[in-house]
């Protein structure tokens, strides 16, 4: 399956994450990375997937869905769920996004009342004193 476009046709919203989450399959349970979650399926990512097309059960905390692998690549596999996942246990495991931080760009001010009588001495004898030469090699 070609991953290079990001909406392939979907159907639903998938959410990027990455969390973990585990595959129940006869009878073991493996811990796999899950990169993208939705309300139909999700992707998955570990060593030793099941090939396509296995029964499992999907666990994600509260979420124990069945499923079939619908397609492997490599060390990736997209799960298709039995069953719709409600948005409120969907939502429960996507994490909110982060507030955006605007940079400001701006030159510290140049204050020259915050230096001590003392201290504006040693700044101005450093400024006006003879350069230093440089090391010679």
């Amino acid at each position: 399956m070609d991953e290079s476009n990001p909406n392939q046709n979907r159907r639903q919203q998938r959410s990027q994450v990455l969390m973990t989450a585990q595959l129940e399959l006869s009878g073991t349970t493996r811990d796999v990375k899950l990169r993208n979650l939705s309300a139909e399926g999700a992707l998955v990512e570990g060593e030793g997937l099941p090939v396509e097309g296995s029964e499992l059960i999907f666990r994600k905390g509260a979420i124990k869905a069945p499923g079939r692998i619908a397609w492997v690549n490599n060390n990736r596999a997209g799960i298709a769920f039995a069953t719709s996942l409600h948005p409120d246990e969907l939502l429960r495991h996507v994490p909110r996004p982060k507030p955006r931080i605007e940079p400001r760009f701006q030159r510290p001010p140049i204050r020259n009342g915050d230096l001590t009588p003392a201290e504006r001495r040693a700044a101005e004898n450093w400024v006006w004193s003879d350069p230093i030469e440089p090391l010679k090699r």
